[in-house]
């Protein structure tokens, strides 16, 4: 079935905070020249562990991109300082104003605060782990040695709880800072599908404009799990790559020798407008949501369906919405999608379904869709990583460019389709790039599409 029409709606702003930097023109080149954000672990001695290495975002400063009035920002957790300062970036690029210091945002645009709302893929806030561990432990060592001592955990616990920490590790808190910020007082709304959950993000916020419940939204997502416990958790599943003697290249999706995906931090926002708001604002669309697919395996928790059929619904259904046939060629005689970007993790079982799921949906185009892989450069960024990779093909329409997929030098031969290895494709003189698929899978069988094109007549 497909979903809902109802008003166009383009995006006006883009903002990201990623491994490689937080300049969407700059990043934008170093995508280009492949260049990876991959490296040793900093933020914690990881000397000990099997996956020692991640794609972390360096020298990152939040009032670099939002006004020091704003310091009730300040003790935010990392990914929700990383949103604030993506977001401040869309907002800026908009022209919904500069860099805001309160809940004058909005109104100070002239827009109804009412009509301006916030959809987040945000990602659980940054974890208080030593007081975390220490009143585990406490409790542990207290006990008989079958149960722990609950009283001794909690008498540790509050000697060490910091509220306001303690306040900015809940999932919530990130739109509420966003809100605050811009003075965003419409649809408020975050959701946790894992890997998938920013591709969702804009998805749903392009429906709830298409339905008239705002004129505009700031969508995307934010997610740091370059911590203790995250980190621990992906290597205790295998997922992760164990590459310690190259991180650099360790993410290789769509390579037969990559041993799993590389975990990576960061966000990617948008701010999304109904097209007459923007055409009544003066605003310059950058592309246009002409499609959202959303579709779940149903299979089981820690397995994607084999025959990638979620996926395959997931595409067919952004493809429907956008008025797009998959199996016909465009006026120029290429596929009619030129840009599918992979969610290409770089573990075998991802890579591997999604590049059949591709064939599935395009048939005889499949061969000719570019179709690589930016985890092979900033790492997993988790729920960030469907809104930071939508910037990408927004870039890709607006320069006729398609990054590559770094480190693909022994391709997988179930992998067989155009993953553009190592050196970015120049679609200038072929009819530039018009049309791309995003793509994101979570963890437990999420499947999200959309489709973004050139803003048509």
């Amino acid at each position: 079935m497909a979903l809902g029409n109802g008003r166009r709606v383009v995006i006006t702003g883009m903002g990201w905070v990623t491994p490689l930097g937080s300049d969407v023109d700059s990043v934008w080149t170093k995508l280009l020249a492949g260049q990876t954000g991959i490296g040793p672990i900093s933020r914690y001695d990881a000397r000990t562990f099997e996956t020692n290495f991640a794609a972390e975002v360096k020298n990152f400063e939040l009032f670099d991109f939002m006004d020091e009035a704003s310091n009730r920002h300040a003790r935010a957790g990392l990914s929700t300082q990383f949103a604030l300062a993506a977001a401040a970036q869309a907002w800026q690029q908009s022209g919904l104003g500069d860099k805001t210091g309160g809940r004058a945002g909005a109104e100070a645009a002239g827009i109804d605060p009412d009509d301006v709302g916030i959809y987040l893929g945000a990602g659980e806030g940054s974890l208080d782990y030593d007081c975390f561990i220490r009143s585990n432990l406490a409790g542990y060592f207290a006990g008989d040695g079958r149960e722990g001592d609950m009283v001794k955990f909690a008498e540790v616990a509050m000697e060490r709880i910091n509220a306001a920490n303690e306040v900015e590790q809940e999932p919530n808190l990130t739109v509420a800072h966003l809100a605050t910020a811009f003075g965003a007082r419409g649809p408020s709304m975050n959701c946790m599908t894992a890997c998938a959950a920013s591709t969702q993000a804009v998805g749903e916020a392009t429906e709830i404009i298409k339905r008239v419940d705002a004129d505009v939204m700031l969508a995307g997502g934010a997610h740091s799990m370059i911590h203790l416990l995250g980190m621990t958790g992906f290597a205790r599943l295998t997922a992760m790559s164990a590459r310690r003697d190259d991180p650099m290249s360790a993410s290789r999706p769509f390579d037969k020798t990559r041993d799993g995906f590389v975990m990576g931090e960061g966000a990617g926002i948008v701010v999304l407008e109904s097209l007459e708001s923007a055409q009544e604002r003066g605003a310059t669309p950058l592309a246009e949501i002409a499609g959202f697919g959303s579709s779940a395996d149903a299979y089981r928790i820690t397995d994607i369906d084999p025959e990638g059929m979620g996926a395959v619904k997931a595409m067919r259904r952004a493809l429907e919405q956008a008025g797009i046939n998959p199996v016909e060629p465009d006026e120029h005689g290429r596929a009619p999608v030129q840009y599918v970007s992979a969610h290409g993790t770089g573990t075998s079982e991802n890579d591997g379904i999604e590049t059949k799921a591709v064939k599935a949906t395009f048939g005889p185009q499949a061969s000719k869709v570019c179709f690589p892989s930016l985890k092979s450069m900033t790492g997993h960024l988790i729920q960030a990583a469907g809104a930071v990779e939508l910037i990408a093909c927004v870039k890709s329409i607006q320069t006729g460019f398609i990054p590559p997929t770094a480190n693909l030098h022994n391709p997988d031969p179930e992998c067989d389709l155009d993953h553009v290895p190592n050196e970015p494709r120049d679609l200038r003189d072929h009819g530039g790039v018009n049309v791309c698929l995003s793509n994101s899978f979570g963890f437990g069988g999420q499947n999200d599409t959309v489709c973004v094109t050139r803003v048509r007549e």
